[in-house]
C-alpha cells in the first residue's frame, strides 16, 4: 500500500534531503509534502537555531526557519518522492500573490505550513486562504494556544503561540468555506479533551475527558481536515486509543498520515489500532492525493 508522508521537513534536525529519503525509505514512505516554515527567527525562537539550516542564519538578516528555497532544492534533487508547499507570511502585503507564483512556477500543491505569530483568523491571514481555496491548494495550520489555564491564563510567551485557539480557527474556516484547511499541532490536538478550557499543559495525557469540541467540528465543517503529525497528535490519540479509534474511523475522509519528523512511532501505533483497510488506505495516501488533485486550478491570470 501506498504511504504519503503530509507533513514534512527538510534541512533540519541533523538530516539533509538524502538523509530524509533514507529515513523515508526505512519506513515504507513512497512520498512526502515538504513545508515552508517562513518564519523570521526572530519570531521562532533562537531555542530552534541548533537544529535549523545555518546556511539560513546570517548576522543582521531576517532569516527565516524553513524557506521555500529549501523545499525546491529537494524537489528539484528528488522530484518522485517530494511534493512541494509553501506559505508566504502573511504580514507581506503581497502574500497571496507570491503563493500564486509559486503554483503557476513551481508546481507547489500546498499551502503550508502556516507557522506564525499572529491570529488564525486575522484578515490578512483570511485573505491567503481564500486565494489558497480559489487556487486548489489545501493550507497545514500550526494552532497553539496563547494561554494556558489556571484561572486566568498563563501567557506562553511571544515566541510560543501561533494562531489562537480553536475558535479563531472556527472563525477561519467560516470565512472561507471554499478552502481546505488541515489542523496540526498542540492546540488542535488538545481540543481532543473536554477539558481543554482547564487542561494546564501542552500536552495531553491520559485519561482523555469526554466532550472535547474537536469531535463536533468535524461533524460540522467539512473543510476541517488533519494530519497525525508530530508528538501533539501521537499523545492525543495515545490518551485514549478507543476514542483515537472510533474517530479515525467515523471520520476516515479528514485524516492524514504525517509525522513532522523522523522515526516509525506513529506508524505502530496505528498499527495497533486494527483499522479496516479502507479506512488506512484514506489516512495512509488516499486523503492526501485527493486533497491536491485539483493544485493550480482557476489561475487569476
Amino acid at each position: 500500500m501506498r504511504l504519503i508522508d503530509a507533513h514534512q521537513h527538510v534541512f533540519w534536525h541533523g538530516r539533509d534531503d538524502a538523509g530524509l529519503i533514507a529515513d523515508m525509505d526505512a519506513h515504507g514512505i513512497d512520498r512526502a509534502w515538504l513545508l515552508t516554515w517562513e518564519e523570521p527567527l526572530a519570531e521562532t525562537g533562537y531555542d530552534y537555531s541548533r537544529v535549523l539550516d545555518p546556511r539560513h542564519k546570517v548576522l543582521g538578516d531576517a532569516q527565516v526557519a524553513i524557506p521555500f528555497a529549501s523545499v525546491m532544492e529537494a524537489v528539484r534533487r528528488y522530484p518522485d518522492r517530494f511534493i512541494p508547499g509553501y506559505c508566504p507570511h502573511p504580514l507581506d502585503p503581497r502574500a497571496a500573490d507570491k503563493l500564486e507564483a509559486a503554483i503557476d512556477i513551481h508546481g507547489v500543491k500546498v499551502c503550508g505550513e502556516w507557522k506564525f505569530c499572529l491570529p488564525i483568523d486575522d484578515p490578512r491571514c483570511i485573505e491567503l486562504f481564500r486565494r489558497a481555496g480559489q487556487r486548489g491548494v489545501p493550507v497545514v495550520i500550526h494552532l497553539d494556544v496563547p494561554y494556558l489555564p489556571p484561572k486566568g491564563g498563563k501567557y506562553v510567551g511571544h515566541y510560543r503561540w501561533k494562531g489562537g485557539t480553536i475558535d479563531n480557527l472556527e472563525r477561519a474556516l467560516v470565512a472561507c468555506p471554499d478552502t481546505n484547511f488541515i489542523g496540526h499541532a498542540p492546540g488542535f490536538w488538545r481540543e481532543l479533551s473536554g477539558e481543554a478550557d482547564t487542561w494546564p499543559e501542552v500536552y495531553l495525557k491520559p485519561p482523555l475527558a469526554p466532550g472535547g469540541r474537536l469531535l463536533g467540528m468535524f461533524d460540522k465543517y467539512p473543510n476541517l481536515y488533519a494530519d497525525l503529525s508530530a508528538g501533539s497528535a501521537l499523545r492525543a490519540l495515545q490518551a485514549d486509543p478507543a476514542v483515537a479509534r472510533d474517530l479515525l474511523i467515523r471520520h476516515a475522509d479528514r485524516f492524514l498520515f504525517g509525522r513532522d519528523y523522523y522515526g516509525g512511532e506513529l506508524l505502530q501505533f496505528l498499527s495497533g489500532l486494527d483499522l479496516p483497510q479502507d479506512v488506512w488506505r484514506k489516512i495512509a495516501c488516499e486523503n492526501a492525493e485527493r486533497l491536491i488533485a485539483e493544485a493550480g486550478r482557476g489561475a487569476s491570470r
